[in-house]
């Protein structure tokens, strides 16, 4: 009996998307519950599993898009098939781009225009220099109408035109002072081969969509300030061992951060809020996106109730949202909701950057890398590790006063980390 093997669904929203990669060959024995295929819309990578034992036979090649439901394979239920092999390759998703046009040839140099005469006439305009070099007639072989008999630009195009006669030069003369000739032309090389073009998938498709929906639906305005990392730094030298110890996991820099951001929201509401038409909806809950780097793109996954959660359980939700990302495993439902978002450039060794928001999110902050740079303290100039922070916003709901005070905020939480322990 043939079972079918369908594009599963992956939410209302999503109708089709991209038969990424065949996890294993046509003719192969494959296993129920076995990861057959990966797909990419635009919003998830999710994998088709087998429903039977069996041999399967592929009908779609991966790198084409397919709607939901729509039949890919056939497995064979109960046929022997092949020895399991190792996963198939993804069908080359990039073309060679079509040649471009050969580049036309120059037209062969004029020639040179001869000598001129000498005195007066000898002296012409830079209007009479640039028609003998463009079309090679000597103003020496005219008779000019200028004074003291100097060749005009009219002279010369009367000339061109046949209207005045053209004296025969000397070919000594003109041999004398004849210039080099011009350089040749250079040809600007063909592209033929040296560039691939490949289709985007959904999900990059998707995240263009989305930052030009922010770009052009918003009031974006970037905001900065700089925070002293010393102390948290201490902090997780004293106390990281244990941490990982107790809680099998480490301590990092993010989840000081998005503690110290709840904290800062709940002093400055209006950086929990966004614009819905002629409304601002207030949160009251603290669910925060931690934007993911994976090799097909931004994700922004989604940690829930971080008021509540603890410093391990934080961790925890990020370094497992981190791993689903880059294997592609996270599930539509875990990147909706959120209601501020925290993308951490530092960690590819960004100095500063100004975030786009992720709409409809009202702010998102921008965290940066590491650098000991000289600052005052006391009226000494020391030494400290600093890190630049950022903040974008929507300048319709949040004044630059709510946006200054929000990084302020967020610099003192983490400049004196123990205050986030008493939430003071």
């Amino acid at each position: 009996m043939a079972v079918e093997v369908k594009i599963p669904p992956m939410g209302e929203s999503i109708t089709g998307g991209l038969l990424a990669a065949w996890l294993v060959k046509s003719g192969d024995a494959v296993r129920k519950g076995q990861a057959l295929f990966s797909y990419e819309t635009d919003k998830v990578t999710s994998e088709g599993t087998a429903e039977v034992d069996g041999k399967i036979t592929i009908a779609v090649e991966a790198g084409t898009e397919v709607l939901v439901n729509q039949v890919v394979a056939t497995i064979e239920a109960g046929a022997a098939g092949n020895a399991p092999s190792a996963p198939a390759a993804a069908a080359p998703a990039t073309k060679a781009t079509q040649a471009a046009p050969a580049a036309a040839p120059a037209p062969a140099p004029k020639a040179a225009p001869v000598a001129a005469k000498s005195g007066a006439a000898a002296e012409v305009s830079p209007a009479v220099r640039r028609i003998s070099a463009e079309t090679g007639l000597d103003p020496a072989a005219i008779e000019g109408s200028g004074k003291a008999g100097r060749v005009t630009k009219g002279d010369m195009l009367a000339a061109l035109s046949g209207a005045t006669p053209i004296k025969a030069v000397a070919p000594a003369a003109a041999s004398a002072a004849a210039p080099s000739a011009p350089a040749a032309p250079v040809a600007i090389p063909s592209r033929e081969g040296r560039t691939t073009r490949k289709r985007m998938s959904p999900l990059r498709r998707k995240i263009a969509e989305r930052l030009v929906q922010a770009k052009s639906e918003t009031a974006m305005l970037t905001t900065f300030n700089e925070v002293n990392m010393a102390p948290v730094m201490e902090l997780r030298k004293r106390h990281g061992e244990e941490f990982l110890k107790k809680y099998g996991v480490k301590l990092g820099f993010m989840s000081f951060f998005v503690k110290a951001a709840v904290q800062a929201m709940k002093e400055v509401p209006a950086i929990n809020a966004q614009l819905d038409g002629d409304d601002i909806v207030e949160n009251n809950f603290f669910d925060i996106g931690v934007a993911v780097g994976t090799d097909k793109g931004l994700m922004v996954p989604v940690v829930r109730d971080c008021d509540q959660l603890n410093f391990a359980g934080i961790e925890k939700a990020i370094g497992d949202f981190g791993k689903r990302a880059r294997d592609g495993k996270i599930q539509l439902p875990e990147l909706q909701g959120g209601v501020f978002t925290i993308s951490n450039g530092g960690i590819y060794g960004s100095m500063l950057s100004t975030p786009i928001l992720n709409h409809p999110q009202a702010a998102i902050m921008g965290l940066h890398n590491i650098v000991e740079r000289p600052v005052a303290e006391n009226g000494q100039v020391v030494i400290r590790p600093i890190m630049y922070l950022a903040l974008s916003y929507d300048h319709r709901i949040i004044d630059g006063k709510e946006a200054v005070t929000f990084l302020v905020k967020v610099r003192q939480y983490i400049e004196d980390p123990q205050r986030l322990l008493f939430g003071v």
